[in-house]
This record gives structure tokens, C-alpha cells and sequence, in this order.
């Protein structure tokens, strides 16, 4: 089987469409075939009309969820490549469905910021974090001086940045970076039952247009938010 099968799984049950990265030999790290095949997954996942919310995991006990811890010869040539044809990092916001991780082992550097593009985090006791690129030799990369910033607060952002140290999921709760911590077996399936949830109760327009006004606001002004809402009250109305 070729490098490039992408390795990643999507299931759809109850509601719930849950994306399942996959490539033992690599410990699931992030490449530029992968990330095609998890927008492209996302996208099947938003048109389909009986997926109301996503769950994003990795496979295996010990085979981590998102990760990004590539050789330094990879990054660099990584930073050549071609990006016309490439949609942003930041794409899985623009989805309209709720989006929940359910992290189970390491998440760092690309592999966290996908974390953090989903609504709702929930970690793996001892599973652990780190932004990677000072240690790497690499400015702050995928648009995370930009979100932490907004999701943690700057010293926390500039702490995680700067050193990039590595942080435990107890730790990980404490600065904002996920909001439950379970224990390893219950990961998955209490994200799912979460997913589950705004599945069977909430509206999906209204889930749509939240995600849209939360994500969107993080560069407006309050005036402007105030009537981006209006302007989504009358549409949901209207339909």
C-alpha cells in the first residue's frame, strides 16, 4: 500500500460523522495528501444532510490524533512547496457543522492548530500538547499567533510559543486549550456522545450560523457583530 492512501477513516452514526486519522507508520502526522483527504472529508461531511456534527480522533492507544512532528529536511522542504491549489489551514472554520476532537495521544505544532479549529476539545488523560516551532527553528506557523492569542490569552500564548515546552492534558484544561480532560478509554465515546447531543437537540441552522458569528466576530468590532447578528436573525427567520 502506497505512502500517500492518506490513511484516514470517516463513519456516520446517529448524526455524527467522526474522521478518524490512521497511518501507523507515521503516528498519524499531518501531510499535504492527508490534508486533502480531511477537507474533502469535511466537505462530504457538510453537504451530507444527515451529519449534524463531527468528531475528529486518531487511531490506536498510543498512534496519536493530529500530529505534525515531521523531520526538520521535511519542514523545510514542506515550506517550498507550492501552496496555489491548497485551501488554508484555517478551512475546517468555515464548515457549518459543530466540530469536537477527541485527542488521544500527542498533538503538536499543524497537528494542534486542527485541534483548535474544532468547537469543542476533549483530551485523554496524559495526553500531551506542544506548539513545536521554536525548537524547530520556525516562526509561529498555520495562523497560531493569531488564534491562540484569542482562544488562551497572550502570555499564555507567548508562554506556549516561546518555549514551546511540552504541557499535560490536566495543564493543557487549566489554560484553555481543551475543556475536558477523560480518561483514555472514554475519549472517544464521550465526545461522541457529546457530538450526539447537538445532534438530537440543537438546531442546525442555528449551529451553522453560531459557528459563523463566533469565528467571523474574532475580527469584527461589537458594532459590527451586532449587525452581522441582525442580518443572520432575518435569514434564519426567512427560511
Amino acid at each position: 500500500m502506497t505512502a500517500d492512501r492518506y490513511i484516514m477513516r470517516a463513519a456516520v452514526e446517529a448524526g455524527v460523522c467522526t474522521l478518524t486519522l490512521d497511518n501507523p507508520e507515521r503516528r498519524n502526522a499531518w501531510s499535504v495528501a492527508m490534508e486533502e483527504r480531511y477537507f474533502a472529508l469535511l466537505d462530504e461531511a457538510d453537504a451530507d444532510p444527515n451529519v449534524r456534527a463531527i468528531v475528529v480522533t486518531g487511531a490506536g492507544a498510543s498512534c496519536c490524533p493530529l500530529i505534525a512532528t515531521q523531520r526538520r529536511s521535511e519542514t523545510s522542504h514542506a515550506a517550498v512547496i507550492a501552496r496555489s491549489g491548497r485551501r488554508p489551514q484555517t478551512y475546517p472554520l468555515g464548515i457549518r457543522k459543530p466540530m469536537v476532537a477527541a485527542i488521544n495521544g500527542a498533538c503538536a505544532g499543524i497537528g494542534l492548530m486542527q485541534a483548535l479549529h474544532c468547537d469543542v476539545r476533549f483530551a485523554a488523560r496524559g495526553a500531551k500538547f506542544t506548539t513545536a516551532y521554536a525548537r524547530r527553528g520556525l516562526p509561529a506557523e498555520y495562523g497560531s499567533s493569531w488564534l491562540l492569542p484569542r482562544l488562551i490569552g497572550v502570555e499564555h500564548a507567548l508562554d506556549l510559543l516561546l518555549s514551546a515546552r511540552v504541557v499535560e492534558a490536566d495543564e493543557a484544561k487549566a489554560l484553555g486549550l481543551v475543556s475536558r480532560v477523560v480518561e483514555p478509554e472514554r475519549v472517544l465515546p464521550e465526545a461522541q456522545a457529546y457530538a450526539r447531543d447537538l445532534s438530537e437537540h440543537c438546531s442546525p441552522r442555528s449551529m451553522a450560523a453560531i459557528r459563523r458569528q463566533v469565528y467571523g466576530d474574532l475580527s469584527r468590532t461589537f458594532g459590527e457583530s451586532m449587525v452581522h447578528t441582525l442580518g443572520l436573525m432575518q435569514e434564519l427567520a426567512g427560511n
